[in-house]
C-alpha cells in the first residue's frame, strides 16, 4: 500500500482551515412578542370560544349547514390538501437523511475499436471484437449528518407541515364564522321581511281611509300623494330584501359547497341574543389562541431549522458506499464466486471555492428569518385589530340598541295611546295607523342593531381564535421580541 505524502497532513490541515475562515456564528433564537398589542373596552369575566363554539346560539339548522360545510367545502378541501403536501415533503426529507440501498441490474453488449486501446497491443488482441459483459450489485451508501445538515432539513419540513395544519384550523374557523354570519344575515332579512309585509299592509290600510275622506272632499289629494310614495319606498325595501335573502342562499351554497335546493331546509327565525362580556387576559392568552398566529410561529422555527441545515454546508460532508457486485461476460457465470468484484470507500466533500454560493445560501436563510418574523408580526397585529374592532363594536352596538330600546317603547306607547283615541272617537283610524307605522319603523332599527350585533359577535368570535388552542411546544416557547441577526 502506498504511503500518503508527509506533506498531505498539513496540506490537509490548511485546506479544512481555509474552507472553514468564513464559518458564520450559530445565530441567536428567535424571540417574538409575549403579548398581543391589543387595547380593549369592555366587561370581562367572559370565556373563551369552544371549538364548536357556533352552538352557542341553539340553531340547529346552523350546527347542521356547519358540519356540512367543514365535510364537503371547497376551500376547506384546498388547505387539506396544502397540508397533505406538506406532511409528505417531511416524508422525502426523512428518506433523503437515512442510509440509500439499491439494486442494479446492467447488460452490455460492446464492440472494441480496432484503433483504440487493441492497437496498443497487437500481438495480445484476443481475436473478438464484440463482446457481452453482465452486472449485478447491490450498493449502499451513508452520508454522515455529524453537523445536523439533514436535521435540520427535516425538523423544517416538520415545521411546515404544522403551520400548513394550523392554516387548515384557520380556513374551518373562517367558514364556520363565514356560514354563521350568512345564515343570520338571511334570518335577519326574513325578520325584516315580515315586518315590512306589516308596515306596506298598515300603510295601504292608511291609504284607503284617505281615500275616502278625498273623495267627500275632507282632504285634499297631496296627502294621498304622500302615501303613495311611502307605499312605493315600502315595496322597494321588500324587494331589496328578498333579493339579499336570495343571495344569501348562493352564497351559503357556494360555502357548503352543494347546490342552493340541497341545502337543509331554512326556515325563519328570531335572532338569538348575544353576550357581551370578553375573556379574561386576551393581551396574554390571544397569541395561544389564533390558528394563524400558530402558523406564522411554525414558519418561523421552520425557517431557523433551515438556517441550521444551510450552516451545515459550511462543514465537510463525509459519506461511505459499499458496492457488492458481480461481473461477467456470460451470464452463465454470472453468479459464480469468481465473477465477485465488491468495492468500498470514504467520500469526502469539502467546500473551497464555490463564488460565493453558500454564503449567498445562509445570506438568504437569514433574510427567510427576517421575512418570517416580520410576517409573524403583521399578523398578530393584524389578530389584535381584529379582536378590538369586533369587541368595540359589540359594545357600541349594545349601547345603541339600549338607546333604540327606550325609541321602540316610547313609539309603542304613543301607537297605544292613539288607538285608545280612536275606540274613544276622538281620533279617526289615521292617527292611530301613522303613530303605528313609526313604531314599525323603530322595530326595524332596532332589528337592523340586532343583526350587526349578532355578526359582531361572529366576527369576535373567529378573532378570539374560534376555539383553537396552541401547541404545547410552541405554547412553551419564548415569546420576547428579538431579530435575528447575520
Amino acid at each position: 500500500m502506498m504511503r500518503a505524502p508527509k506533506y498531505f497532513a498539513p496540506s490537509g490541515l490548511a485546506l479544512l482551515l481555509a474552507a472553514c475562515a468564513g464559518f458564520p456564528a450559530k445565530a441567536p433564537p428567535v424571540a417574538l412578542p409575549t403579548a398581543a398589542p391589543v387595547t380593549l373596552t369592555g366587561d370581562a369575566g367572559g370565556t373563551w370560544p369552544d371549538p364548536q363554539w357556533w352552538r352557542r346560539y341553539q340553531d340547529l339548522t346552523l350546527d347542521a349547514l356547519i358540519e356540512a360545510g367543514i365535510a364537503s367545502s371547497p376551500t376547506l378541501a384546498t388547505a387539506h390538501a396544502r397540508f397533505d403536501s406538506a406532511r409528505e415533503s417531511v416524508r422525502l426529507a426523512g428518506a433523503a437523511s437515512g442510509a440509500q440501498v439499491g439494486l442494479a441490474a446492467d447488460a452490455e453488449r460492446q464492440r472494441l475499436s480496432d484503433n483504440g486501446i487493441l492497437s496498443l497491443f497487437p500481438a495480445e488482441q484476443p481475436g473478438f471484437h464484440w463482446y457481452n459483459e453482465f452486472d449485478l450489485g447491490l450498493q449502499a451508501s451513508y452520508t454522515f449528518d455529524w453537523w445536523g445538515r439533514q436535521r435540520g432539513i427535516v425538523a423544517a419540513a416538520i415545521d411546515q407541515a404544522r403551520a400548513s395544519q394550523a392554516e387548515r384550523s384557520a380556513a374551518a374557523i373562517m367558514l364556520a364564522s363565514s356560514i354563521a354570519d350568512t345564515y343570520f344575515g338571511w334570518q335577519a332579512d326574513q325578520s325584516r321581511l315580515a315586518l315590512f309585509n306589516e308596515r306596506q299592509a298598515t300603510i295601504e290600510h292608511e291609504r284607503a281611509v284617505f281615500a275616502e275622506r278625498v273623495r267627500a272632499e275632507l282632504e285634499s289629494a297631496d296627502g294621498l300623494h304622500r302615501l303613495d310614495g311611502d307605499l312605493a319606498a315600502v315595496r322597494r325595501q321588500i324587494a331589496g330584501l328578498q333579493g339579499s335573502a336570495r343571495l344569501r342562499v348562493i352564497t351559503l351554497a357556494a360555502l357548503v359547497g352543494r347546490a342552493p335546493a340541497d341545502l337543509p331546509a331554512l326556515s325563519p327565525k328570531p335572532l338569538p341574543a348575544v353576550a357581551v362580556r370578553l375573556p379574561d387576559d386576551v393581551r396574554l392568552d390571544l397569541i395561544a389562541r389564533r390558528a394563524d398566529i400558530t402558523a406564522s410561529r411554525w414558519r418561523v422555527e421552520a425557517a431557523e431549522k433551515n438556517l441550521d441545515s444551510l450552516r451545515a454546508d459550511f462543514y465537510p460532508d463525509i459519506s461511505i458506499n459499499a458496492l457488492a457486485n458481480l461481473n461477467s461476460l456470460t451470464t452463465s457465470k454470472l453468479l459464480e464466486y469468481g465473477s465477485r468484484a465488491p468495492s468500498a470507500g470514504v467520500a469526502l466533500h469539502l467546500p473551497i471555492f464555490d463564488s460565493g454560493r453558500i454564503k449567498a445560501q445562509y445570506r438568504g436563510g437569514q433574510i427567510a428569518i427576517d421575512a418570517a418574523v416580520s410576517a409573524y408580526d403583521a399578523t398578530l397585529v393584524d389578530a389584535a385589530r381584529d379582536v378590538a374592532t369586533a369587541a368595540a363594536t359589540r359594545t357600541r352596538l349594545a349601547e345603541e340598541r339600549a338607546e333604540r330600546a327606550i325609541q321602540v317603547g316610547t313609539a309603542a306607547e304613543l301607537q297605544k295611546t292613539a288607538a285608545a283615541r280612536v275606540r274613544q272617537g276622538l281620533a279617526d283610524l289615521r292617527s292611530e295607523l301613522s303613530a303605528t307605522d313609526a313604531w314599525m319603523e323603530q322595530r326595524d332599527e332596532l332589528l337592523q342593531l340586532d343583526a350587526a350585533a349578532l355578526s359582531a359577535d361572529i366576527s369576535l368570535q373567529r378573532a378570539l381564535g374560534g376555539g383553537y388552542e396552541m401547541p404545547t411546544k410552541l405554547a412553551n416557547t419564548s415569546t420576547s421580541k428579538q431579530q435575528n441577526t447575520p
